[in-house]
């Protein structure tokens, strides 16, 4: 079962991807894609939460300002640099450079937290360089410089999130820290956004789905309640039972396979297709993935508070 959640969690992320790029199109913002996102789950985790575990809401000061920073950083700012990234690369290639999070993770904890790692560290970053190498094709320079950039960030911002929610809030309830970490991303992009500037009435317009798609038309609310709820809310809910029946290294090994999900759901959908040598760069790059995650020295990880990776992965 913990398998079957992991990969339902990984489907449903892959997915995600594709909508969001359909979105963006339509006419919204990566900000405001992102504000629905993190809203929608703050709202849905704090309904649970009043019904299976009250005291997930009670936290210190100190615990809050970390949360504080979780959210900002970990969770607003990655999903928006996210939502950009997909806006101008190819879905799989944008969610390839997000999870060199998993090599620079185990990278920090050797190289600050003076962590043990195992010797296949190493071979890790070499299949990730060459792999990325393969796959950006930058001896003919065919993605867009911007569109990296920000996969990148979302990819440093992702091991900010993985570093410090792991040394400090590993204690805390998964979903008390969903609650809080994207209820204090919601505020940031309410202050920061351009909400304001959504007309309501474009909600209900109709747009194409594209690609593969293009013939079929839905209202935007359609897409957009997809993103929130089974591209957010749900797959997160499902990496979390996935713990209850595997470990943090497992769970993060099938987690990785949200990465082969994207690629082809995003050939199926968008036609966005790669070509031979890239496919094998992209094989490479998710075997270094694979192998960094299993760098570093095993921990005993209570399945009760343990999340995606040592914390829960906020939302690709």
């Amino acid at each position: 079962m913990g398998y079957l959640y992991a990969l339902l969690a990984a489907v449903l992320f892959g997915a995600n991807g594709s909508v969001t790029k359909v979105l963006i199109e339509a006419g919204l913002s990566p900000t405001q894609v992102t504000l629905g996102r993190v809203v929608s789950t703050t709202i849905v985790s704090g309904v649970v939460l009043l019904f299976v575990n009250r005291g997930a809401f009670r936290v210190s000061h100190r615990q809050l300002v970390i949360l504080a920073v979780l959210g900002v950083t970990g969770v607003a700012l990655l999903q928006y640099s996210y939502a950009v990234a997909v806006s101008l690369l190819p879905v799989g290639i944008a969610l390839l450079l997000e999870y060199t999070a998993v090599l620079m993770v185990a990278l920090v904890a050797f190289f600050l937290f003076k962590e043990q790692v195992k010797a296949r560290l190493w071979v890790a970053i070499a299949c990730v360089l060459v792999g990325l190498t393969v796959v950006a094709q930058v001896w003919a320079a065919k993605l867009n410089p911007f569109g990296v950039l920000m996969a990148l960030v979302a990819a440093v911002t992702l091991t900010i999130y993985f570093v410090v929610g792991e040394r400090e809030v590993g204690k805390s309830s998964p979903l008390g820290v969903a609650f809080w970490t994207m209820g204090f991303a919601s505020i940031f992009w309410l202050i920061f956004g351009d909400w304001w500037k959504l007309d309501p009435a474009i909600l209900g317009t109709s747009v194409s789905l594209s690609g593969n798609l293009g013939a079929l038309s839905v209202p935007l609310w359609v897409p957009l309640i997809w993103n929130m709820l089974l591209g957010s809310f749900a797959p997160f809910f499902l990496s979390l039972l996935a713990l209850k029946h595997l470990s943090a290294t497992a769970a993060g090994i099938v987690a990785s396979s949200e990465v082969i999900f994207a690629f082809a759901i995003a050939w199926l959908w968008l036609r966005e297709g790669l070509n031979a040598v890239q496919l094998a760069g992209a094989a490479v790059v998710l075997l270094g993935i694979i192998l960094a995650q299993t760098a570093r020295a095993d921990k005993v990880v209570d399945p009760d508070l343990a999340l995606v990776g040592d914390v829960a992965k906020p939302l690709s």
